[in-house]
């Protein structure tokens, strides 16, 4: 598509021209070629006709040959491809290409952009700009304008072109269009390469319905790659008008190659780049608190602790003071009362490397709920800069713990005694805030196991499941459970938010053709995973892989960033701890995972990989709004070789996320669901509403209100619209613009007040925030290389030449800054536009009339010629 529109002509000034030539003549040498053979081919042939016709009349002996001369001649032009040709010569539009950085550093908040407007990221200030100044119009009065977004990559799905407009060029070449040439005969056309394009493919916009760029350029990708993107863009535009490239960025350059290529391509093909710098100039000296984990519930009288981590830049040394604050009550869900609360202690840190995570700890006393049955805490982890420091919204992060009685119910069903169900259980009945209740299929009456509860069956009625927090299965036997049983499972998952953990074995997930994953009954079970299993098979044997080595798991990016398979405060940190880990031997084969799905982890033996493709050893998703999480094996216990704190990190992790959407059912109406804690800046966040009448039946409306709070201010509401597939379901997709801390809630119609709320937060990748500040160098080095320039301010690139302290172009005067007799960027970009001549395909039809009458004639001479010998009574 890129390539394709970058190459389709704007404004089409055409003059149309007819000329006769010959298909298979290429250059005039040819004629040579085709002459000498046509006379090699006449001189036998005339001397054999002489010599025939020696004793006819003269006007025969000259007629004969002249006539087979004729034939001669009229089947070489029939070879030859006669046909009429029309040519059009066409004016291909000057061009100027804004290419945007969306990288995730342009989602910072600057608190001193040059010229910036207070309180916007740089992309906003990026956006609003285009927004409010006319900058594009002034420039669409001689260029065809064409926007392109780049990040981790050019962002060919979002580029924009903005045709020149009408009446801007010359006579009936100024028609705003932009679109590619057909040919006469329909057929979709090629550009210079050869490849085809289509009308259809071309993302353009007239004058009269310019986008909203704040929807166009958002932030996305994990790092910048501004050389790759030059180069890229440079690579398909040198053939092309193009008056200039203008570079809107901070001057990022984090990943990918340096621009010397890009600039030396565009010096050959006399291409200008002009840059633009947003940003903040400064490296900002910041401290800012990085992490805080408190736990989402605890038992009355039990003391607790939470954990943090502080990081600065440009503080080595330096001492800060970090406070633990706590609010509860009518206080605790206020959103005015953020980063505020009674201050119950604080420590003095001492700050280390810039970006240098520092832990921080504190242990508190227990907390009672007297005549409550349940009690919400705020803690707020804060820190104080010193001054000099700038201030970020991400000097403080909260966290909410719920003081409740009820301990988290964990059912443990395994198909037999394997290591990882005998130490997940041993963990779970020492951990006082959790209540573990045994089915073990294989264990005889009356066996001895620790645990709350040992059932001797599973769950029989829906209130005796709704107990129950979370799941976990070790290679359980699901054939085993009856029908009703089956049906209790299904509705505790799907409708009361239970979670599951689900490790496959041998015995029984790996079983091909007598076990539940062939079984047409276990139709539902099958439905929770989330993946697909490998069905239809005839063999007998055992499916599961083994290995006679260990094999590191292969995470994926998901499985990197998901906080429930940390082992450590960050996910460096627990990167580092799972690359210690040997690996696992052996793994369930299945076929893909489900829509939706998350692949957190692979088996990484190459021996193993179809089509190349490793088999899945981990992954989840959501069934409604459940966790369902995939092991491929029960070997965590490995773990414990290198440390037994690992394998209890893992599993408590585990069964918390597994547990959350059970425990935080906020209201019998409803409940609010969102897949993590954290998002990136530029990710989606998948939101999800249950919601019910006052009749406990699924509420039927066609959309709800989410409202959205950014750092304690509020946003525009988003609506949530009806899951047509399922009543009383409201889903949104909520992009993540900004870092910082989210509040979603949703006020459950028909009722009297009802909340449901989660909180998340945005964060950016720690390779965008190394070097936040503006890269100056860098971009007055590629103006200066390519014959362009450098423009420090938006409003001096965007504006009018300034004149007596007064901008031509009309700017918000809060919007941007003024500098005197600045030069302005329209006027530098000329209009480059120039004609081209390009040849229409030939009239097929014409063509072959014309073949036609050749024919005809060439029968006529032949027919004459046979008469003329039969009468001269030649052989």
């Amino acid at each position: 598509m890129y390539d394709s529109l970058l190459r389709a002509p704007c404004s089409l000034l055409s003059t149309m021209t007819t000329e006769f030539e010959f298909g298979r003549i290429q250059s005039g040498y040819e004629w040579w070629i085709y002459g000498g053979i046509l006379l090699a081919i006449l001189a036998p042939l005339v001397w054999i006709y002489r010599r025939d016709a020696r004793e006819l009349p003269w006007y025969l002996r000259v007629g004969l040959p002249l006539l087979r001369t004729a034939v001669l001649i009229g089947l070489l032009f029939v070879y030859l491809q006669p046909r009429w040709r029309s040519k059009s010569e066409e004016l291909l539009d000057s061009r100027v290409l804004l290419l945007v950085d969306t990288s995730l550093s342009m989602a910072r908040l600057d608190p001193d952009t040059p010229g910036g407007r207070a309180g916007q990221t740089r992309l906003q200030q990026v956006t609003a700009a285009l927004n409010d100044t006319d900058f594009l119009a002034r420039l669409r009065k001689k260029h065809q304008v064409i926007v392109i977004p780049f990040n981790s990559v050019v962002e060919h799905d979002r580029q924009v072109t903005l045709s020149r407009e009408q009446g801007a060029g010359s006579g009936e070449g100024g028609e705003l269009r932009a679109e590619s040439r057909e040919s006469r005969d329909g057929s979709p056309p090629a550009d210079r390469s050869g490849r085809t394009t289509l009308n259809s493919q071309l993302s353009t916009l007239d004058s009269q319905s310019p986008p909203d760029w704040s929807k166009v350029l958002v932030p996305g990708g994990n790092d910048t790659r501004l050389g790759e993107a030059l180069e890229q863009v440079v690579r398909k535009e040198r053939n092309s008008p193009v008056s200039g490239i203008v570079l809107i960025s901070d001057g990022g350059l984090n990943a990918g190659a340096s621009p010397e290529t890009a600039l030396d391509l565009a010096r050959e093909s006399h291409i200008p780049i002009y840059t633009i710098g947003v940003g903040s100039e400064q490296k900002p000296r910041s401290v800012n608190v990085a992490d805080f984990n408190v736990p989402p519930r605890v038992i009355p009288g039990d003391r607790f602790s939470v954990e943090g981590s502080l990081q600065g830049v440009g503080m080595k040394g330096r001492t800060v003071t970090v406070e633990l604050l706590a609010r509860d009550g009518a206080a605790a869900g206020d959103p005015l009362r953020r980063g505020q609360g009674e201050r119950i202690d604080s420590r003095e840190i001492t700050l280390g490397e810039d970006d240098e995570a520092v832990p921080v700890k504190f242990d508190l006393p227990p907390l009672e709920l007297g005549d409550q049955a349940l009690r919400r805490r705020v803690l707020c982890l804060r820190v104080k800069s010193p001054a000099g420091v700038s201030g970020a919204s991400d000097q403080f992060l909260e966290g909410e713990v719920v003081v409740s009685k009820h301990k988290t119910r964990v059912l443990l069903l395994a198909g037999g005694p394997m290591r990882d169900y005998q130490y997940v259980r041993t963990m779970l009945f020492r951990d006082k805030s959790t209540e573990v209740d045994v089915l073990l299929q294989s264990g005889q009456t009356g066996i001895s196991q620790e645990a709350t509860h040992i059932l001797s069956e599973f769950p029989t009625s829906r209130s005796q499941m709704a107990e129950y927090d979370c799941l976990v299965g070790f290679d359980p036997d699901w054939q085993a459970l009856k029908p009703d049983q089956i049906d209790i499972l299904y509705q505790w998952v799907d409708e009361d938010h239970g979670g599951m953990i689900v490790v496959a074995g041998a015995v029984n997930t790996a079983r091909a053709a007598e076990g539940w994953v062939q079984d047409a009954a276990m139709g539902k079970i099958r439905k929770l995973y989330p993946v697909e299993f490998n069905q239809g098979l005839s063999t007998k044997t055992n499916l599961m892989y083994g290995s006679d080595e260990a094999w590191r798991l292969e995470f994926t990016r998901d499985g990197l960033q998901a906080p429930y398979l940390w082992l450590g405060d960050t996910a460096v940190a627990s990167q580092n701890t799972w690359g210690q880990f040997a690996g696992v031997y052996g793994f369930c084969p299945v076929r893909d995972k489900k829509e939706g799905a998350t692949v957190l982890a692979y088996f990484s033996d190459p021996r193993t990989g179809v089509d190349g493709k490793q088999p899945i050893y981990m992954a989840v998703h959501r069934f409604s709004a459940s966790p369902v999480v995939y092991l491929g094996s029960a070997e965590t216990w490995r773990l414990r070789r290198l440390n037994p704190a690992w394998f209890e990190m893992l599993w408590t992790k585990l069964i918390r996320y597994a547990s959350q959407e059970h425990l935080r059912r906020q209201s019998a109406r409803g409940t609010l669901t969102i897949d993590h804690d954290r998002y990136q800046v530029g990710s989606t966040v998948e939101v999800q509403a249950e919601l019910k009448n006052s009749a406990l039946a699924p509420l039927l409306l066609k959309s709800v209100m989410l409202q959205i709070t950014l750092d304690g201010k509020d946003q525009q509401p988003v609506p949530m619209l009806a899951d047509t597939a399922r009543p009383g379901r409201y889903m949104v997709d909520l992009p993540v613009m900004q870092q910082g801390e989210y509040r979603l809630e949703v006020l459950v119609p028909q009722s009297s007040n009802e909340r449901l709320s989660r909180t998340f937060r945005g964060v950016v990748p720690k390779l965008e925030e190394e070097n936040p500040q503006r890269n100056v160098a860098l971009l007055t080095d590629i103006g200066k290389k390519t014959e362009g320039d450098y423009y420090p301010e938006l409003a001096v690139a965007m504006s009018g030449k300034a004149e007596g302290g007064r901008l031509k172009a009309e700017v918000p005067p809060s919007a941007f800054s003024l500098q005197p007799s600045a030069p302005s960027l329209v006027d530098r970009l000329k209009d480059v536009s120039r004609p081209e001549t390009v040849a229409v395909a030939p009239n097929v039809k014409d063509d072959e009339k014309l073949l036609k009458w050749m024919l005809w004639a060439l029968c006529g001479v032949l027919s004459l010629e046979w008469l003329v010998r039969r009468l001269a009574k030649l052989a």
